[in-house]
């Protein structure tokens, strides 16, 4: 038998999930959770790092004995070392204002078609290469004293075994990598005078970094998107993904990434797979809506569980009115609901009050969004796409999932649940050359992991919704 610890670090809590392979079976646990909320800090929202890490000691001793440990974070986000190695300060969180209007300047020095013809990264101000040129602006002390970057995965992984890696998939959510050769960019790093020695040496997935306490430590996948996308259970031919959670991201695999004016008009992204496919993707704002909003209203004196929030919305009348999810209002935490209202109210549509109306409109906007990037998908690739694969902890938000499979107008098949742990191990496993590659992962998930398929049935109603939702959109 062989034991690797996950360790995924999501939204509002990390989890360790301890997996066992044996004789082409495995299975998997929660051994320990814990918060992950960032923290306001010297004027900044931070990753509360000493905290993570007494967590994932915590998690180390309550799995007890394991083969592999290995860590997946969500993108873009890293830590700054001095030159003896040490951290400078507590690592920024993305959702920090301090972001604002960097890419209108940097767009100035470099512009937009250049940068993404160059990395093929969808252009966000949350951006790893936006953080470096606000810290270069805002803390010009801090760059002086920083000799190295380390993405928060890779940051972990440092913490236990003082290997120093860039591993792959998560250098491509930064805008510096180049996109064709996995690289990263000399137009980039020259333009805004980040020093390449600023990079650890660059690692693919799957990589064993050192030890701890006798168990190997591995390079996942350390974006959590791209560990998610490596538990496809068996993908058939023609079918795009939705890995879904606090983000949405929905996408396909392709051989080679798409650099053209239009894929960056359409702010699709080129990122790197744990197979060294390219990932093609439209990042959407996803659940986090969801959360914050719930969030929103326990802070105003109700606790909803999820199961009560989709019966509100369940009873409230359907296809009402509608947001766009990537409305800039709706990235930053506070009350969701109110941010709704005043959107619905500006575009003149019916004015969502009660909890049930909120929810409802909020999920039908976001599978409405769904099908709106999937049309860009197609149109970018030249691909009709046969299904739609929902993967990650949005499986369990069944109304959801029906929503999508009407809105789009194709089947789809919803799980696993626990993709992004199930990458992460299916990867360690790899590693461990217990399994011959990822495809043989794949296809122990299509056997072991139930999946749920979803029918469209309303497809004439969500077409005459889809025309309005458009107009919205515009």
């Amino acid at each position: 038998m062989k034991r690797v610890l996950a360790f995924d670090f999501g939204a509002s809590s990390g989890r360790a999930i301890l997996g066992a392979y044996e004789g082409g079976r495995l299975t998997y646990k929660e051994v320990h959770r814990f918060e992950n909320n960032p923290r306001e800090q010297d004027g900044h929202l931070r990753w509360n790092f000493t905290d993570l890490m007494n967590n994932v000691r915590l998690g180390i001793e309550k799995a007890g004995s394991f083969d592999s440990i290995a860590f997946d974070t969500w993108g873009v986000d890293f830590g700054l070392l001095d030159e003896e190695g040490n951290l400078l300060e507590d690592p920024v969180h993305y959702r920090d204002s301090r972001t604002d209007g960097m890419t209108e300047q940097a767009e100035r020095i470099l512009p937009a078609a250049d940068l993404y013809a160059a990395t093929g990264c969808q252009i966000m101000g949350i951006n790893t290469l936006f953080q470096l040129l606000a810290v270069q602006k805002e803390q010009p002390e801090l760059w002086a004293k920083a000799r190295q970057l380390l993405f928060m995965p890779d940051l972990f992984a440092y913490a236990l075994c003082g290997s120093r890696v860039c591993e792959t998939t998560i250098a491509s959510t930064s805008q510096m990598l180049d996109a064709r050769t996995g690289c990263w960019s000399k137009t980039v790093l020259d333009a805004f005078s980040v020093p390449e020695s600023l990079f650890a040496p660059m690692v693919p997935s799957g990589t064993v970094l050192g030890e701890y306490k006798g168990a190997k430590v591995i390079a996942a996948a350390g974006h959590d998107t791209q560990c998610a996308v490596a538990a496809l259970p068996a993908p058939q031919p023609g079918a795009a993904f939705l890995s879904c959670g606090t983000w949405s991201l929905l996408g396909c695999e392709l051989d080679e990434p798409i650099l053209t004016e239009e894929s960056r008009t359409l702010a699709l992204s080129n990122e790197r797979g744990a197979n060294g496919k390219v990932n093609y993707l439209k990042n959407i704002i996803g659940l986090w809506l969801i959360q914050e909003s719930r969030r929103q209203w326990k802070r105003e004196g109700t606790a909803y569980s999820f199961s009560e929030l989709e019966e509100l919305a369940l009873q409230a009348e359907p296809l009402r009115s509608f947001i766009d999810p990537d409305a800039p209002e709706f990235t930053p935490p506070g009350d969701i609901p109110g941010r709704v209202r005043e959107f619905c109210r500006r575009t003149g549509q019916p004015v969502p009050e009660t909890v049930g109306q909120v929810v409802r409109c909020l999920y039908e906007s976001l599978a409405l969004k769904y099908r709106f990037a999937l049309e860009q998908l197609g149109r970018a690739t030249g691909q009709n796409f046969s299904c739609l694969h929902i993967i990650g902890g949005g499986t369990q938000a069944k109304l959801l999932c029906r929503m999508t499979a009407d809105s789009i107008g194709l089947p789809v098949v919803a799980g696993p649940i626990e993709a992004t742990a199930l990458g992460n191990i299916l990867i360690q496993l790899v590693a461990l050359d217990e399994l011959k590659n990822l495809d043989e992962g794949r296809a122990l998930i299509a056997r072991t992991e139930p999946v749920q398929r979803y029918e469209p049935e309303q497809t004439a109603l969500w077409n005459r919704a889809y025309e309005t939702y458009k107009t919205i959109l515009n």
